[in-house]
């Protein structure tokens, strides 16, 4: 069986969640923590994605880095790069797909934190990216972590976009969703099981293994917490 739709769909997933993470950390911060005009408005261009039918959102995407896209057009024009129907476009797709969950869960999560600590921080002169790297993050990581792994589920199951602006081209821009689509399409049910089983697994060993993994932080945390004071000498 050729495995390039799995290793594609990894791929994608992996670069999409690291791109997710790292634009929506600080839309979620800023959400949580401040006001300001046109906010409601960002927040629903956002979470647009998620109420949008895939074929829309795969629509809007071509309008933006398509060949006459708002985007892609200058692109190529000035740089010679195409971003529709290559391996770069899917990951775009699944980014946007995937965003909104993450920030969503992220946000809930810097939401629950006590501003307090934050305040005592600023009280002691800490910065703000201190503050958030070493008091909210630590504090709020269970929530981030949850966000991860929507993310990432998000991602590797992207389809109805990821058809539009990638296109199903084998050996390229073929992801496992599409692969099991072309495979149920053509009766090749053998195909399809096989992907739908690699499909499931993955998945199921990722979120295991983030909720192995936090059951393990919280384990030292409690371990920490309760480790006998040393005692003092006596003078």
């Amino acid at each position: 069986m050729d495995l390039f739709p799995v290793l594609l769909s990894l791929r994608v997933s992996a670069l999409a969640t690291l791109w997710s993470v790292a634009i929506g950390l600080p839309l979620a911060w800023v959400f949580a923590f401040r006001r300001f005009p046109g906010r409601s408005i960002l927040d629903a261009v956002i979470t647009l994605p998620v109420v949008l039918p895939p074929s829309v959102l795969g629509y809007y995407l071509l309008l933006l880095i398509g060949r006459r896209g708002l985007i892609g057009s200058p692109l190529e024009a000035w740089f010679g790069v195409r971003l529709v129907f290559t391996w770069h476009a899917a990951v775009i797709a699944a980014v946007i797909a995937a965003l909104p969950l993450f920030v969503r869960s992220a946000r809930a999560a810097f939401e629950q934190v006590d501003e307090s600590f934050l305040g005592a921080a600023r009280t002691l002169g800490r910065g703000e990216l201190v503050i958030f790297f070493r008091i909210l993050l630590p504090l709020a990581w269970r929530g981030v972590l949850a966000g991860v792994v929507l993310c990432w589920a998000r991602a590797l199951g992207e389809f109805g976009a990821t058809l539009l602006v990638a296109g199903n081209i084998p050996g390229r821009t073929q992801t496992m969703a599409i692969a099991i689509y072309d495979a149920v399409q053509a009766q090749d049910t053998a195909r399809a099981d096989a992907l739908v089983a690699i499909l499931t697994v993955t998945s199921v060993v990722v979120i295991l293994t983030m909720n192995y993994l936090g059951r393990a932080s919280v384990r030292r945390r409690h371990v920490r917490r309760n480790r006998p004071l040393p005692e003092r000498g006596r003078s």
